[in-house]
């Protein structure tokens, strides 16, 4: 199992690609993994012949655990009977040459590298009372020390999914979410709480009702929303701007970006720069906490909600868009929203985010009510481009009515950092911008 990044202590097999006994070439996919931040193809480390898969599909392992045995000659025989050596500790495991038992040496043993989890194995009690098992459950990421932290959980008394007990994200989130947290602070303060109101109540199938367990994008996707809206105060404020400068100048240099770029030239790239060029006025909105203190940052990585098929949704970033042209914009854009549509995309693709667009109009929406991803304190949501009929200034001085082409911006911030007014001078400033694009875009 490849490390996938820094903040990431396990993998699931989601899916293989090759079946025991297929050959494979060298960096093609062979199996599919999911973690808290992505879902990803894994190349092959080797060409050879896929001789074992010793983690079937839908299970957790930490990173670095052998996952499968390839075999790097052909015609070369797997011993049934001999022994599973360790996993190397920096590198997705490859078998070395496999040998006939008929001929086979009588190999030394081997003493594997001691993992962190075999290391508190190992160790004596603490001195302090506590079991192993809740020695190894407590070794969680930070990430999931703070939520705990911030929930009033104790970790140790819950029971982890993840290896030798650890308690994942998922777990708790789905201990905050059924109501936990809520019962055991009550209990900590003395208050009798009411079962009702302590557990969310969980659906009962009907005959004929189909039941399906979720997907592992899925069950993240309920992971990070259900976590998002608890951690921020959601406010969301809607303006009408009005795109007919900016659809008359994308018309006038779209043959000429596109013969010269390679890129196809559609509204988001001018929605993107004017986005970047009011961030650098309004820092709230490109902003994040850390407990009581508010970090204002000077990077501007801009996430793109991309919806994945058959269902799904994956954020990449365009990381430094601040330093990007139109074009280049335009570049990165489509480059990271087909990464993630052929599940191409890395950690580091979809990490960093200061700042959200969700472009639910493609779908024909004309307004929502995004949710803020955690870690930020905005995002904004682009409603459908449409022609409608608007009053507007003749040039003589009388209203006339006009056709104009139009769109509901919606932004939903964190009033935690982002007061309303804040959120409505970035929008003014934002409507200002693209309804005065140069003749030549930006």
């Amino acid at each position: 199992m490849p490390q996938m990044g820094e903040s990431i202590a396990e993998g699931t097999v989601s899916r293989w690609l090759k079946k025991v006994g297929d050959e494979i070439r060298l960096d093609e996919p062979i199996f599919e993994i999911s973690t808290d931040k992505v879902d990803a193809e894994i190349p092959s480390p080797a060409a050879g012949v896929l001789a074992e898969i010793i983690v079937g599909e839908g299970k957790t392992v930490a990173v670095q655990a052998l996952v499968a045995r390839i075999e790097t000659e052909k015609g070369a025989l797997v011993s049934a009977a001999a022994p599973a050596l360790a996993a190397p500790v920096a590198a997705v495991p490859v078998a070395a040459k496999a040998v006939s038992p008929v001929t086979a040496p009588v190999m030394p043993r081997v003493e594997a590298p001691r993992t962190p989890i075999a290391a508190a194995a190992a160790a004596p009690d603490g001195g302090d009372g506590s079991s192993l098992e809740d020695r190894l459950r407590t070794r969680s990421s930070p990430l999931v020390r703070r939520i705990a932290e911030e929930h009033g959980v104790e970790i140790s008394q819950l029971s982890g999914s993840g290896i030798a007990g650890r308690v994942t994200k998922r777990d708790i989130l789905g201990f905050i979410e059924s109501g936990g947290a809520t019962a055991a602070a009550a209990r900590m303060a003395g208050i009798s709480v009411p079962v009702a109101d302590a557990y969310a109540p969980a659906a009962t199938p009907w005959p004929g009702d189909v039941v399906e367990p979720m997907s592992k994008l899925r069950r993240l996707t309920f992971d990070h929303m259900a976590m998002a809206k608890r951690v921020a105060a959601h406010v969301t404020t809607v303006w009408e701007i009005d795109l007919t400068r900016v659809a008359r100048v994308r018309a006038a240099i779209r043959a000429e970006f596109e013969a010269s770029s390679g890129q196809k030239l559609t509204y988001l790239p001018f929605i993107i720069h004017a986005v970047v060029q009011n961030l650098k006025r309004h820092a709230s909105l490109n902003a994040a906490t850390n407990g009581h203190a508010v970090i204002y940052r000077k990077r501007y990585n801009i996430g793109l909600a991309v919806a994945l098929e058959p269902t799904g949704l994956i954020v990449p970033v365009i990381k430094h868009a601040e330093d990007l042209s139109l074009s280049g914009i335009a570049k990165s854009a489509n480059d990271v929203a087909g990464r993630a549509r052929a599940k191409k995309l890395g950690p580091a693709d979809t990490s960093d985010a200061t700042f959200t667009i969700t472009n639910f109009g493609t779908f024909g929406s004309i307004m929502g009510t995004p949710v803020i991803p955690v870690g930020t304190t905005a995002i904004l949501g682009l409603g459908a481009i449409e022609k409608r009929p608007k009053v507007v200034a003749g040039a003589d001085g009388d209203d006339v009515i006009a056709v104009r082409t139009c769109a509901y911006f919606s932004l939903s911030f964190d009033h935690k950092i982002v007061d309303g007014a804040d959120a409505d001078r970035f929008m003014g400033d934002l409507k200002r911008t693209l309804e005065s694009v140069p003749d030549r875009g930006f």
